[in-house]
């Protein structure tokens, strides 16, 4: 298997998490809800309600950033022609890379205090901090991969992916 295509697995992988986490989110509230119905009172289950929901969002980044469908700098981009675009494409994406970088570094530096710290909620659930941070720093790492990606295809002149392989975006 070739690096790109478990790239792109990599971030398939980390769009079907979301989408897990996503119901993770629909299965808290249904019960939740049910909960109240019964009448008892199923504790922590909005803050796992959240915990996914962050995870959720966290873990769809990178696979939304390759689809193109991040707002991006294009409509400022592409009001320069020319000699001008290619070095305010390779700036915009060294900035978001580097900024990538800082997210991942400080998220998983999060996880692991929150793990060596032994923090937990303060709500009902009383749940160590870590394990619903490891979500928030999984999907910085791969958004940090997939920026890293894109920027090395623009330094190479190759073509940006926005999804399907016939809806590649050629780089002037």
């Amino acid at each position: 298997m070739n690096l790109r295509r478990l790239l792109d697995h990599l971030y398939n992988a980390a769009g079907y998490g979301a989408a897990l986490f996503m119901i993770g989110v629909l299965a808290m509230v249904l019960a939740s809800v049910i909960g109240r119905l019964a009448g008892f009172n199923l504790r922590g289950s909005d803050s796992y309600a959240g915990y996914c929901m962050a995870a959720a969002s966290f873990l769809a980044l990178a696979h939304t950033l390759k689809r193109g469908e991040h707002i991006r700098v294009m409509l400022f981009l592409e009001r320069f022609g020319g000699r001008l675009r290619r070095p305010l494409e390779l700036w915009s994406h060294a900035a978001g890379t580097f900024f990538c970088a800082v997210l991942a570094w400080y998220s998983v530096r999060l996880a692991w205090q929150s793990h060596a710290y032994n923090d937990i909620s303060q709500g009902n659930d009383a749940t160590p901090l870590w394990i619903p941070q490891l979500g928030m720093a999984l999907g910085c790492i791969v958004l940090l991969v997939a920026m890293a990606d894109d920027f090395i295809l623009l330094l190479r002149r190759r073509a940006i992916g926005t999804g399907a392989p016939d809806e590649l975006k050629a780089i002037e």
